[in-house]
């Protein structure tokens, strides 16, 4: 059983809008920080988003104003809300949750923005 998934991902066009979903099976996200990462062919991964286990939020500069991580009520998933999507965003996403020494990665969902 794969203990963090994330899924939601796809092909939109320039402008769109996608919410990508960070779920965990065993056990609840609450005592988690947890991160939104991207990785684009060529390049570094990126840190886009991330939530602490405050509710606090934090933002990359090439994603503020447009992406939104929210919590859910159920503690089992982490949501991130992309709108206004650019080419530039296209790249596997990827979710994880950390806590101390703990460090959880889920398989990646791809997102492609093309018209």
């Amino acid at each position: 059983q794969v203990p963090l998934v994330e899924s939601g991902g796809g092909l939109v066009q320039p402008g769109g809008s996608l919410r990508l979903s960070c779920t965990s099976s065993g056990f609840t996200l609450d005592p988690y920080a947890i991160g939104w990462f991207r990785h684009a062919p060529g390049k570094e991964r990126e840190g886009v988003s991330c939530i602490d286990a405050y509710g606090r939020t934090y933002y990359s500069d090439s994603v503020k104003g447009r992406f939104t991580i929210s919590r859910d009520n159920a503690k089992t998933t982490v949501y991130l809300q992309m709108n206004s999507l650019k080419p530039e965003d296209t790249a596997v996403y990827y979710c994880n949750a950390a806590s101390g020494r703990v460090s959880i990665w889920g398989q990646g969902t791809q997102v492609t923005v093309s018209s």
